[in-house]
């Protein structure tokens, strides 16, 4: 058991007093490279007549974003924020799905002793670690979308957006200020928490005795659907909050 928690340790990279996880940092890179190429080949052929089904599919999510824009307030005041909604989605889905992958390195920098930057301890492993099961990935994505709401708040209303702080009375702006410095912490921890239980879980069942052969398979495979279900349910779930905050700041009060 030891000697598994030691291989699970961190790899870190140092770049001046900055300190990197590198297993995140590589495998945010390669969701933001997925990202590009997706939507690369949904636009390469982009047409207004009988579109491909890669555009069809990047279509369907433009219109399924907009449509959570629509549901939550005035189109026009939440057209803005349509491409970082887009972008956010994307990024969390694509995210989420790097631990139901297999490890395409089939454990070949471990035999060809490639040390370089610890690329052999990152790439260990059957399955990847997504990055939104890093804490920190998710604490960045809540953050910037509460400094968002924040800032559309005051573009919107301007000062008296933060009216709303002592409504309806004055000593209910300490409850107010609770929940807004609580909105990205449960944005924050209800996404890692629900994806990195689901890569804990994804370990132990591959850890189970037979999980390769009949009818061990079928437990795992099961498993990789609800993974991809989960995922995709807590990127929807993500993009509709910031939506709904998105709404509740700059739509009107009424009074």
């Amino acid at each position: 058991m030891k000697n598994e928690v030691h291989e699970e340790e961190l790899v870190l990279w140092h770049l001046g007093n900055m300190t990197f996880h590198a297993r995140t940092l590589i495998n945010t890179w390669l969701v933001m490279a997925a990202i590009l190429i997706f939507c690369y080949l949904g636009v390469r052929h982009l047409t207004s007549g009988k579109p491909g089904k890669m555009q069809n599919v990047l279509e369907w999510i433009v219109d399924f974003v907009k449509n959570l824009v629509s549901d939550n307030m005035d189109y026009s005041q939440g057209r803005p924020i349509l491409s970082y909604l887009l972008t956010l989605i994307m990024f969390v889905f694509f995210s989420n799905m790097v631990s139901v992958i297999p490890n395409f390195t089939f454990g070949l920098l471990e035999d060809f002793h490639i040390e370089f930057a610890h690329l052999n301890k990152i790439f260990e492993g059957s399955f990847s670690e997504a990055p939104t099961s890093d804490i920190n990935v998710t604490m960045a994505l809540a953050l910037l979308t509460i400094i968002l709401v924040v800032s559309l708040g005051i573009k919107t209303k301007g000062a008296h957006y933060f009216h709303h702080f002592i409504e309806p009375y004055p000593v209910f702006a300490v409850i107010h200020a609770v929940d807004l410095l609580s909105k990205p912490l449960t944005l924050a921890f209800r996404l890692f928490g629900n994806i990195f239980a689901g890569e804990i879980l994804l370990k132990v069942i591959l850890m189970l005795p037979g999980i390769w052969v009949l009818p061990g398979v079928i437990p795992s495979v099961i498993w990789l659907a609800f993974s991809i279900f989960v995922g995709a349910i807590q990127s929807y779930v993500f993009t509709v909050l910031t939506t709904a905050y998105v709404s509740q700041a700059v739509t009107p009060s009424e009074h």
